[in-house]
């Protein structure tokens, strides 16, 4: 589908690049046409003219200035006509691009999301099924319900996800901002996340009551969408770093992970919306590309910014101000 997509759009692009250069040699054709009239219809009314009427000078001097506004009617006209077609061809290709781009993200979004559905929900079938026809002892049995537990938070997630990421696009989310202790909520999210990812070591530094008014839900999905991000690209040996702290009257969130870091030239785009680094058909991290394209809303929505950057020695730091 994708391929496809592809092909359907440099199709597009080559007969958008024809019309486009058939108009302007349209134009150019129109233009030089009309100099060419202007210049017989000048010397059509100059070997009309007779040398002995006295008003000889003064019609050539008429002449030759109707020649001259001609020309510069023909100019200033064709260059307008030019400049607004380019113009309009800039802003066409770049929409039509744009368009193009954002069906493409759709397409890898559907399948992401489709495979990131079908993983939960066919666990929680089989952990369902398991424990129906199979009798086993409690340590088992405890084992399958926390798995079952973790697949259906995973899900809701998802789905939360989704839902937020629908309201907050179309200006319908309603924000309930509160006065709060963000200390505790990112202490209480760093242990939902130990919980969920027992085997990924957190190094966790919070300053100690840090109040602000935020929308709670917003952040605590803020905190858990960078969380699980770095969990995503960093090895699974690796420290997943987590900071709270105040700094010249602002607050900062920091997480920070160890993995292959992202690339210059996709630091911006990887806040666009459904959009994730690589193919789909490729890529081996799970996703949907609403992460960090919530977060970057969530930040705006609380009147502030988020920037990615460097980790030492290698990875990816994330830096929420507000």
């Amino acid at each position: 589908m994708i391929r496809s997509s592809k092909k359907g759009f440099a199709f597009i692009t080559i007969v958008y690049w024809f019309l486009l250069l058939y108009i302007i040699a349209a134009l150019v054709w129109w233009f030089i046409s009309l100099q060419q009239q202007n210049e017989m219809m000048y010397r059509f009314r100059f070997d009309e003219l007779k040398k002995d009427d006295p008003a000889y000078i003064q019609k050539v001097e008429n002449i030759n200035d109707l020649k001259r506004r001609k020309d510069t009617q023909y100019i200033g006209e064709g260059s307008i006509f030019l400049l607004v077609i380019l113009i309009g061809a800039v802003f066409v290709y770049r929409a039509t691009r744009k368009q193009f781009r954002l069906s493409r993200q759709q397409q890898n979004f559907l399948m992401a999301v489709t495979h990131e559905l079908k993983t939960p929900i066919a666990v929680t079938q089989l952990n369902l099924e398991t424990l129906q026809k199979r009798k086993l002892d409690e340590q088992q049995h405890q084992k399958i319900i926390s798995q079952t537990l973790e697949e259906t938070s995973r899900l809701n997630e998802l789905s939360n996800n989704i839902l937020v990421s629908s309201q907050l696009e179309a200006g319908a989310y309603e924000l309930n901002k509160q006065r709060i202790n963000l200390s505790d909520l990112v202490k209480q999210c760093a242990a939902n996340f130990s919980q969920r990812f027992p085997k990924r070591n957190l190094i966790l530094s919070v300053l100690e009551n840090i109040f602000c008014e935020v929308d709670d839900i917003l952040f605590t999905m803020l905190v858990n969408n960078l969380l699980e991000n770095a969990v995503k690209y960093s090895p699974a040996e690796k420290d997943i770093q987590l900071k709270l702290f105040s700094k010249d009257k602002k607050t900062w969130l920091l997480v920070a992970d160890e993995g292959p870091g992202i690339p210059a030239n996709e630091r911006k785009r990887i806040f666009q919306r459904f959009y994730r680094i690589g193919s789909e058909n490729t890529r081996k991290a799970k996703g949907t590309g609403l992460g960090l394209y919530l977060c970057k809303k969530i930040a705006e929505d609380h009147n502030g910014r988020i920037e990615v950057g460097d980790h030492t020695p290698n990875g990816t730091v994330f830096t929420v101000i507000f």
